[in-house]
């Protein structure tokens, strides 16, 4: 066996969405998010394109971009925006400090179709899950609707021809890691065919 069935197990199950909200404020230092973001360029892709693009705002990068999406959301609401969810984006910047933009660069020439760069993204956001994990770190992938306006997209910084794909919050939670989850059982949701 090349590696540990069991660690490899634990830290699969292991893994949750822990929002920011109950990340615990400590700093989470640039050489274990430039390790997770190696680790997510490892995720399996179609014809080695590729197409995932980070842009990491740390410290009070991080607090600025929360306080300018605080703002696009306001702006992409009108007026139902709701003053308490502005205070919630704008205070992830201050429980966080490393927050990662996500981008996809599909191939514009088509050699491959749109839902496969998509899925390669998401398969190298569960490697960054899983890199979390491993670290005692909290992660939460967020696709909020309002990242579409033209103020979010110009203070994610991503070129032109980059899909916003939303945002990756890694910081350390407070408190105990959260409890075991749960999943349907394997025979609710696989057939078996064997002649």
């Amino acid at each position: 066996m090349r590696h540990s069935i069991s660690d490899t197990s634990a830290l699969i199950l292991d893994r949750r969405s822990i929002s920011p909200e109950r990340f615990s404020g400590r700093k989470v230092h640039r050489e274990i998010v430039e390790q997770v973001l190696h680790h997510a360029t490892w995720a399996p892709n179609h014809g080695l394109t590729q197409p995932w693009r980070f842009h990491v705002f740390m410290d009070e990068g991080a607090t600025q971009l929360m306080a300018h999406l605080s703002e696009a959301y306001s702006l992409f609401a009108g007026e139902a925006a709701m003053a308490s969810k502005a205070e919630k984006i704008k205070m992830r910047g201050e429980r966080c400090n490393a927050v990662v933009a996500l981008g996809l660069a599909h191939d514009a020439g088509g050699r491959f179709p749109l839902w496969e760069d998509q899925a390669a993204l998401a398969a190298g956001v569960q490697n960054m899950h899983l890199m979390c994990t491993a670290h005692g770190i909290g992660g939460f992938w967020s696709t909020p609707k309002f990242l579409a306006h033209p103020k979010a997209k110009s203070t994610l910084g991503f070129e032109d021809d980059v899909l916003g794909m939303g945002l990756f919050y890694l910081g350390y939670p407070e408190g105990d890691w959260p409890s075991k989850g749960h999943r349907k059982p394997l025979e609710y949701v696989t057939r078996w065919t064997n002649t």
